[in-house]
């Protein structure tokens, strides 16, 4: 797997841990090993989103910092990767 896929893939395993996480903590909210789970991968997502974007440009139109031009919309897209 390219680093490219890797990053993603990376991502989306975050995100889905999150996701999964902040339901527990509707039903759980002063659970404090939830909380530092969830804390904990919120910086693992931070960290592999700022790589991501720092190599392969940008993820969501979001993450614009005030360059030149409208990077959103040069490609590949994110899902648009080579196989192989």
């Amino acid at each position: 797997m390219n680093e490219r896929k890797t990053l993603l893939a990376r991502l989306a395993a975050c995100d889905f841990i999150l996701y999964e996480t902040a339901l527990f903590l509707d039903t759980h909210p002063d659970c404090k090993d939830a909380l530092a789970f969830y804390q904990k991968h919120l910086e693992m997502r931070k960290k592999a989103e700022e790589e991501y974007t720092e190599k392969y440009g940008m993820l969501q139109h979001k993450d614009y910092k005030g360059q030149n031009s409208w990077q959103w919309t040069e490609g590949p897209w994110p899902w648009e990767y080579e196989e192989g």
